[in-house]
């Protein structure tokens, strides 16, 4: 049988500790670690890619809104899905001068070959060692996260998105999106 003494000193430790988490941490925590504040600059990267000049640098987007989504791997259902549904409204995100990337540990071998096999329009990204997710706090071991960020033309954190459906993830965030740009939701 617990004593009276230990169970008040259990309860004591576990109020601390709650009180230590939440009072000293400035940013949110998710699977994965601590996500960058919003309305603060994003974390800068430069990444390789299987597009274009061979890496690109989230400061390459300046002037334009980016969603800069993570996620697991390649060519699996989840990630097919998500890619498919981005590629499917890329056109609306163009209208919205909105640049999609990502990201996840697969090489840029492997994105060149997902590319081409769902017939991608946009880049994605090698973070094959796991610095960029890390730094989004959307790293488990050794893959990314599905975690989605919306990053504003002057590289401001807007909004972040931990728990993705990616049969509608498309949707949600354009919705988000028009919030923030102001538009009105007719306009959809």
């Amino acid at each position: 049988m617990i004593s009276r003494r230990v169970l008040l000193r259990v309860l004591l430790i576990c109020c601390f500790t709650l009180v230590a988490l939440f009072s000293a941490t400035p940013s949110a925590l998710a699977l994965g670690g601590a996500q960058p504040p919003l309305d603060q600059p994003a974390p800068e990267f430069t990444l390789p890619t299987n597009t274009g000049d061979g890496e690109i640098s989230l400061s390459d987007y300046r002037g334009q809104w980016v969603v800069v989504y993570f996620y697991p791997k390649d060519f699996t259902s989840g990630c097919t899905l998500e890619a498919r549904r981005f590629q499917q409204d890329l056109p609306k995100y163009r209208n919205r001068n909105t640049q999609i990337l990502g990201i996840s540990a697969d090489d840029v071998d492997s994105h060149a070959e997902f590319c081409d096999a769902e017939g991608l329009r946009f880049p994605l990204l090698a973070d094959v060692g796991g610095a960029v997710s890390k730094a989004y706090g959307s790293w488990l071991g050794y893959v990314s996260l599905r975690h989605t960020y919306l990053i504003d033309p002057e590289g401001i954190l807007r909004e972040r998105y931990v728990g993705v459906n990616p049969a509608i993830h498309s949707a949600e965030v354009l919705t988000r999106l028009d919030e923030l740009q102001g538009i009105a939701s007719a306009a959809v």
